[in-house]
């Protein structure tokens, strides 16, 4: 019975290990010599005229967060829907108010302005 449950403690002392490993090996093998040229900002082969940090406007990111939302909605909707006919009532309500709920954040969206693009 102690087997069993060995793998178990030798895995929950090793998982923080491995990626604690990945992140110090790095720093102590890598090369540091930092110079000027190094630290200039360099895109595409062209070096930059002005100002490089580009500030995005929020409403991608909300466009972004809506279409997010509704990308997950579909992975939890397709078990719903392959399964539809072995559900029972609760299960079937359940999924109906799912959709009742990212329809009403949908309208919420649209009518805030989030869903148009200017």
């Amino acid at each position: 019975m102690l087997n069993d449950w060995l793998f178990i403690g030798i895995f929950l002392v090793l998982a923080p290990v491995f990626p604690a490993l990945a992140l110090v090996i790095p720093r102590i093998i890598a090369p540091r010599k930092p110079n000027p040229l190094k630290s200039q900002t360099y895109e595409c082969g062209i070096e930059t005229v002005g100002d490089t940090s580009v500030q995005f406007r929020v409403q991608y990111y909300l466009f972004t967060l809506v279409f997010l939302i509704f990308d997950v909605e579909i992975v939890f909707l397709y078990p719903w829907a392959v399964a539809y006919e072995q559900l029972d009532l609760f299960a079937v309500v359940a999924g109906i108010l799912f959709i009742f709920l990212l329809v009403d954040g949908l309208i919420f969206a649209w009518r805030k302005g989030a869903l148009e693009w200017e």
